[in-house]
């Protein structure tokens, strides 16, 4: 997606858009749409559509006797040939691929050998940790070409290409235009597609050669940037490739997710405002040199092509490259607003070389955004200007916005989610945009030469990718400023329906009241009603357990304002950072770690975002050691103090207390000097898990970590004293929980921290059964969202903030959630024999 003005291309003073390749760029692109969605005679049908309307065309052009009417001629003839070409070959191209004898055996299954070409980087694939297994990026995808298979002795080459699911630890080097030979298994790939099979992939590829010296170069560029990048902290030293060159291999998947949230992922996939400001910063140095208009352009275009090989042949990148070399061929002509035929030609070359790229997210909105800046950008800030706003004003106020109105019907029907804070954040960035393009270049380039003067230039724009984190995160972090939409075609033409009501009650004057309706309509049934909701967090809150997906982040108020304490912090920082922003908590006392598995350590650098934290405390583990050593260097770069507790330790502090009840010895605690004797089920690590007792105004709280039967049982047999009001149920309400121990705690409420639509079987139906026997009342965060306990009326209640907003590529979310609600127990204070003998009770 684009949003700078300097990709328009067309003088502000332009009145009319030559449209006469536009219905070529059109047969082109819906014929590849149509021969990817229903098959390759639609492809054909199209295209011979659109040559019969090229032959109706000419011969009008050429009977008449108007000037206008006969400059169409060439345009009759671009069509014809475009309409020829999707006909043929391109029909052609998708029947190979759809009838490839590859696909056939993938729709059988099983494991193959393939040699292929590598045709696009690999691209990471980011992936919450749990258990033993870090987070972060542990799989890539690599898309391959010209592809050789050995099935069963017998070599077949395939007309299509195949994407290669791999382990990022063993192909992070790969380089496009290697071939490699693996073993992989394969799976269908959707129908119709050019890609014919996926092949998940096991182990390391077997290199076959050297890739192309330019691709060397590349990744020679791209790696010395990371390495002056560290010059800056972690989060803007993995941004700024990402900025420059598309490189997000460093970048922390919270800033990326912040960045979607916010509507700037464009940004960090690099298109055309990069390309606008590369070849727009050479042909001012040009012209500062007193080069001609053709040693300008030419100058230019080496370093537009150099740009694209270093970036890489992504979809958006390919569009910005071919629209910026007609670009420059139009300056070397003479010729003024080419624009829209420039995109218009790129449109009909990327397609007709790779029919995939109609159907591609990244390529629609580079296109849809561009032309949007071409056609509307200049009318919308002209009409600010005529209304007294200043002309460098107007224009950053107009490319944002109508980026926005034009790309946001692609992105609610690809994505099922609708940004309302992209103008907003997009504004507040676009200052620095072009300074972090220029000297990010500067940097890459001189960091193989000159690598001390490349570290000074990162540290002084550092700053600047300091800010557009800063913007990010607070635009993302504002209530409602991600929406859930319907995704698929419906849901793209009822955004379309949307943004064209909205531009006509700006066009047209006697429309206003119905907009505002229907503004006034969307908001009430689309946003997510906790921006209309009572205020969270909800008065007199005891306990939070976070909504952190799969994982338990809990957070005990300390009676004090601001002030919290925290168990585990989940696997995803952003979800807990969020959380405590949303409770206002602004001092940690203590954040207690009960074992060390992602899924409860993942979050702790969020903790340190912005709040003063006192101490980390761990249990006796140790393991896994990536954990340990994870926690080591953070408790150590920030200055907090690392402490262990033990059984029989009390924490204090105004109206919480903290006993420590487990684990009593470490007879069980995982071996600390040879990672490979840990349990691959992780069951030592988790009953190594702290068990702490928290004494609450709204009563006891048990908080069980991970435990499972052996520690459990232990407890039970120690005679330790597990009464407690409020339970966090062990281990996400995993089958491995005794019923005796359920029974021996009794609590009038369980909640259980467990993320949607996990694999795991989270949480078990029977421990929750046993629960509801005993007269609990059971709340789960991935229903739920946060979940406060609460003191009402002198008794311990539940509050549901609701399920937050799923990420991308998850499961589709609901349209609206209620408004947090108080939830009573269904008794008021009884002693625990009573409320066994009423656990029966309709409720």
């Amino acid at each position: 997606m684009v949003i700078r003005a300097a990709e328009i291309g067309a003088r502000k003073d332009a009145t009319t858009h030559d449209w006469r390749l536009v219905p070529a760029a059109v047969t082109v692109w819906v014929g590849a749409i149509l021969g990817l969605l229903w098959g390759w005679w639609a492809s054909a049908v199209c295209g011979l559509i659109g040559g019969s309307v090229a032959v109706v065309l000419a011969r009008r052009a050429s009977r008449s006797q108007d000037r206008e009417h006969r400059r169409w001629l060439p345009a009759a003839g671009a069509l014809l040939l475009c309409g020829l070409l999707t006909a043929w070959p391109v029909s052609a191209r998708l029947y190979d691929a759809e009838h490839a004898e590859l696909r056939e055996i993938a729709l059988v299954g099983g494991e193959v050998g393939l040699s292929a070409v590598v045709t696009q980087r690999p691209h990471s694939v980011h992936a919450d940790g749990y258990a033993g297994r870090p987070g972060g990026m542990r799989s890539v995808l690599v898309p391959v070409d010209t592809v050789t298979a050995v099935v069963d002795g017998e070599r077949i080459d395939s007309q299509g290409r195949v994407l290669l699911i791999a382990p990022a630890a063993t192909w992070g080097d790969v380089l496009v235009g290697q071939r490699v030979t693996v073993r992989a298994e394969l799976a269908p790939a959707r129908p119709h597609q050019m890609t014919v099979a996926v092949g998940f992939v096991r182990g390391p590829p077997e290199v076959e050669g050297t890739a192309p010296w330019w691709q060397r170069v590349s990744e020679s560029l791209r790696s010395t940037l990371r390495a002056v990048c560290a010059v800056l902290s972690e989060e803007p030293a993995g941004l700024l490739p990402g900025l420059v060159v598309g490189d997000t291999g460093e970048l922390s998947e919270r800033v990326e997710q912040e960045f979607l949230d916010a509507g700037m992922s464009h940004l960090t996939a690099v298109s055309g405002s990069n390309v606008a400001i590369l070849c727009g910063a050479v042909l001012l140095l040009a012209r500062g040199l007193r080069c001609g208009p053709r040693l300008s352009a030419t100058l230019a275009g080496a370093a537009l092509l150099g740009f694209v090989v270093l970036v890489g042949y992504e979809p958006s990148v390919l569009r910005a490259g071919v629209m910026g070399a007609v670009g420059l061929l139009a300056l070397l002509l003479g010729r003024r607003g080419s624009a829209l035929p420039a995109l218009a030609a790129a449109v009909c070359v990327l397609v007709l070389y790779d029919p995939e790229m109609a159907v591609s997210m990244g390529f629609t909105l580079s296109v849809v955004a561009t032309a949007g800046l071409v056609l509307l950008a200049p009318l919308w800030s002209r009409a600010l200007e005529r209304r007294g706003v200043p002309g460098g004003v107007a224009d950053a106020l107009a490319v944002p916005t109508v980026a926005f109105f034009a790309t946001a019907p692609v992105i609610a029907g690809m994505v099922g989610e609708v940004s309302l804070v992209s103008v907003a954040a997009n504004l507040a960035a676009a200052p620095v945009v072009a300074p972090i393009t220029v000297l990010g270049t500067a940097a890459t380039a001189l960091a193989p030469l000159w690598p001390g003067a490349a570290e000074i230039v990162v540290y002084v724009v550092g700053p600047a990718v300091s800010w557009l984190i800063l913007v990010a995160r607070h635009a993302a972090s504002v209530p409602g400023a991600v929406i859930p939409w319907p995704s698929g075609w419906w849901g793209g033409a009822l955004a379309m329906l949307v943004v064209a009501v909205l531009l006509c009650g700006l066009r047209f004057r006697w429309i206003p009241l119905a907009v505002a309706l229907v503004a006034v309509g969307t908001v009430l049934f689309l946003v997510p009603t906790r921006v209309l909701a009572p205020a969270w967090p909800p008065d007199d809150w005891v306990l939070v357990a976070c909504d952190v997906g799969q994982g338990d982040g809990l957070v005990l108020a300390t009676g004090e304002p601001a002030r919290a304490v925290v168990v585990d912090t989940g696997p995803d920082p952003a979800a807990l950072d969020r959380c405590l922003d949303r409770l206002g908590v602004e001092r940690v006392p203590l954040v207690v770690l009960t074992h060390l598995h992602a899924d409860h350590v993942g979050g702790l650098s969020a903790v340190f975002e912005g709040r003063a934290v006192g101490g980390v405390a761990v249990g006796p583990g140790r393991a896994p050691h990536w954990a340990w050593r994870e926690v080591v260097d953070l408790t150590t770069d920030r200055r907090v103090p690392l402490v262990r507790l033990n059984a029989g330790d009390r924490l204090a502090w105004h109206e919480l207390r903290i006993d420590v009840l487990a684990p009593a010895t470490e007879e069980n605690v995982a071996a600390e000097d040879a990672e490979d004797a840990e349990d691959t089920d992780g069951t030592t690590i988790n009953n190594t898990s702290l068990v702490l007792r928290a004494t609450t105004p709204a009563g006891r709280i048990l908080l069980t970590g991970d435990v499972e039967l052996a520690a459990q049982a232990e407890l039970l047999a120690m005679g330790t004293d597990l009464r407690a009001d409020i339970l966090k149920v062990p281990h996400h309400g995993s089958r491995y929980t005794l019923a005796m121990f359920l029974k021996a705690v009794s609590p009038r409420i369980a909640i259980t921290s467990v993320g949607a639509d996990n694999t795991y079987g989270h949480p078990s139906p029977e421990t929750h059964r046993v629960l509801r026997g005993l007269g609990s009342l059971v709340a789960r965060t991935d229903t739920g969202g946060d979940t406060a306990v609460v003191l009402h009326d002198d008794e311990p209640a539940v509050v549901r903030r609701g399920p937050s907003i799923r990420r991308r590529f998850r499961r589709p979310v609901r349209l609206a959630r209620p408004p947090p609600t108080v939830e009573p127990l269904p008794w008021g204070r009884r002693d625990h024999r009573a409320r066994r003998a009423s656990s029966n009770r309709p409720r």
